[in-house]
């Protein structure tokens, strides 16, 4: 990665260090072309509000102005990772690359700001929720949003595809009356915080295809039926594998019983994403195998403990991890916990 990013700023003359402050500042043209290197993160280092105004897409957003900015950033900023930082108009970005750049990360600051890329013509979206953006491996682009919880909105060369679409949850909500009608509706079971029949009719047009457990589905009154172990190919470019999702901890089997409920695992182009659903780390999970993003939950008593994810993510050793539907728990230790493993773990608001 580093040599990647060297000459790719030796190419554009920008690699000057900043002197001592040990940080690159780089133009609109380079940022935005380290923005298409895999591993880069964006960071906007501006307040939630002008955020909401309008921001990068893909950018996280942690405040540098708040006292907890860099205990925040070392929790979702993986060290090995480099980050591109901008703000208005690159002096709280400044500070921001200085302050990450002393704590370990190789830092690229926007000069001129958000400012300056606006004037460049360059895109800003309105959209609050974190994305994450991959690339399959014939190039494709793989826009993942988290929305909520276990809400998880993939968007995939030009197609929608929605994962447990709940509409409310606390204090959040989620408008997808404003969102794209989807092509697939993907409901792993019952419960109220994964199943929302209203979110489901809002998403749904003549041509999109509901597909959940047998339960949903009778709930429903329609819907595609997978069960543990189908797979169905639902396009040339795109498969669909239904995968165990249970309990196992004795006094909370009745939550997920096993057989009941999905995981899945789509396969988009050979990008292979596993969204594991309601369930503790299960024998089932050995067999996953090349895995590169993974969705892991982490809330007992309705799923998993930290260290039984931890556990699972060992198992089925996936290229980036969301820890996701973990409500209320702490899950800021777990990059490092599993920094050693060689896993890109990406803490997104899936509370």
């Amino acid at each position: 990665m580093k040599k990647i990013l060297t000459s790719l700023l030796t190419a554009l003359g920008l690699t000057s260090a900043c002197g001592q402050n040990n940080f690159d500042n780089v133009d609109v043209n380079a940022f935005a072309d380290l923005m298409t290197e895999p591993g880069v993160i964006v960071l906007d280092v501006r307040t939630a509000e002008e955020y909401k105004e309008g921001h990068i897409e893909g950018a996280l957003n942690i405040d540098v102005r708040q006292g907890d900015f860099l205990q925040k950033a070392k929790a979702a900023l993986p060290v090995e990772r480099s980050v591109a930082v901008y703000c208005r108009s690159g002096r709280r970005s400044a500070d921001a690359s200085r302050q990450l750049a002393a704590a370990g990360y190789r830092c690229f600051n926007l000069s001129g700001g958000i400012m300056a890329w606006k004037s460049a013509g360059m895109p800003v979206t309105t959209d609050t929720y974190e994305v994450d953006v991959f690339r399959t491996k014939s190039g494709k682009t793989v826009r993942i949003h988290a929305l909520v919880h276990a809400s998880i909105r993939i968007e995939y060369d030009g197609r929608e595809i929605m994962i447990d679409p709940v509409s409310k949850l606390g204090d959040r909500t989620i408008s997808y009356a404003s969102m794209p009608k989807a092509d697939y509706i993907l409901v792993t079971h019952e419960h109220f915080d994964h199943f929302d029949q209203e979110a489901i009719k809002t998403l749904t047009a003549e041509t999109t295809r509901f597909i959940t457990n047998k339960r949903c589905a009778d709930m429903y009154g329609s819907g595609e039926v997978m069960a543990n172990g189908d797979r169905r190919q639902v396009a040339d470019d795109f498969t669909i594998e239904a995968v165990a999702a249970y309990n196992t901890t004795e006094g909370h089997l009745q939550f997920h019983p096993k057989g009941r409920d999905n995981g899945y695992i789509l396969t988009l182009d050979g990008l292979r994403i596993y969204v594991a659903g309601d369930t503790e780390d299960i024998p089932e999970m050995a067999d996953i195998k090349d895995i590169d993003i993974a969705f892991l939950p982490c809330n007992q008593p309705y799923t998993m403990t930290i260290d039984q994810l931890v556990k699972a993510a060992r198992t089925v050793r996936p290229r980036v991890l969301f820890p996701y539907h973990y409500g209320q728990t702490d899950v800021s230790t777990l990059p490092s916990q599993l920094q050693a493993d060689g896993i890109d773990v990406r803490i997104r608001h899936y509370e």
